[in-house]
C-alpha cells in the first residue's frame, strides 16, 4: 500500500515509512492517510524537524497567549532560546534553565520537553541516547518519534472513526489542542486518502 506514496513525499521519508508503519499497526489507508498528513501539516511538507521559535511580538500573544497575556512580548520577540526556555521551562519535565531549548519540538510531529524525550528514548532502534544529543530527533528519528507520539496518544483508534472533518478534527485536536489550520490538515488528509484508495 505505501508504494502509491512514493514519489509524493520525500525520499527519505518514504524509506522509513514500513518499519514505522509496522512498529506502531499504521496499517490501513484511514490510519496511514490519518498520520502522512498530521505529520506533513506539522513539518510544513516534510521540510522542516525542528520547532521555528522566531516569533514577533504579535505572533507570540496569538500561539502563545497564557504565557505573554503577563510578559511584554517584545521582551522576547525574536530571540527562540529565551521563548523556548520561557514556555517551556519547568514544563514536560524540564527543570528550567535550558530544558526549553534542549527539548524544544522536533520531528515531523514535534516531540517536545524532556520527559517526552525520556519516554520516547526507551523505544529507540539504536544505541542513540536522544536525551543525551536532543538534535538526533531531528536528523535522525523524525518519523520513528512521530510514529511513536502516535502510538501514545492512541491515534489509531481515533483514525479508525473514519474519513470525515470531524474525525480529523478529533486527530488534530491530540496533536494541536487549538485546532490551528485545521483546513489545511483536511485538505491534507483528502490528498493522501484518495492517493491510498
Amino acid at each position: 500500500m505505501i508504494e502509491k506514496l512514493k514519489g509524493h513525499i520525500p525520499d527519505v521519508v518514504y524509506n522509513q515509512l514500513q518499519s514505522v508503519f509496522d512498529k506502531y499497526d499504521i496499517n490501513s489507508e484511514l490510519r496511514i492517510a490519518h498520520f502522512m498528513s498530521q505529520c506533513s501539516h506539522e513539518s510544513m511538507n516534510f521540510t522542516r524537524t525542528t520547532e521555528n521559535l522566531n516569533y514577533t511580538s504579535a505572533e507570540l500573544l496569538a500561539v502563545f497567549p497564557n504565557y505573554f497575556h503577563v510578559q511584554n512580548p517584545d521582551d522576547y520577540a525574536h530571540q527562540p532560546e529565551k521563548i523556548a526556555n520561557y514556555v517551556y521551562g519547568n514544563r514536560n519535565g524540564n527543570n528550567g534553565s535550558t530544558d526549553g531549548w534542549d527539548y524544544r519540538g522536533r520531528g515531523y510531529i514535534q516531540l517536545t520537553g524532556k520527559w517526552n524525550y525520556t519516554a520516547c528514548n526507551k523505544k529507540i532502534p539504536s544505541p542513540d541516547n536522544i536525551v543525551n544529543i536532543p538534535n538526533l530527533v531531528a536528523i535522525k528519528y523524525p518519523l520513528f518519534t512521530s510514529g511513536w507520539f502516535w502510538d501514545t496518544h492512541t491515534l489509531n483508534l481515533i483514525a479508525d472513526l473514519g474519513d470525515t472533518d470531524a474525525v480529523v478534527s478529533s486527530v488534530t485536536k491530540r496533536i494541536n489542542p487549538a485546532l490551528n489550520q485545521l483546513q489545511d490538515r483536511i485538505t491534507k488528509f483528502n490528498f493522501f486518502y484518495d492517493l491510498l484508495k
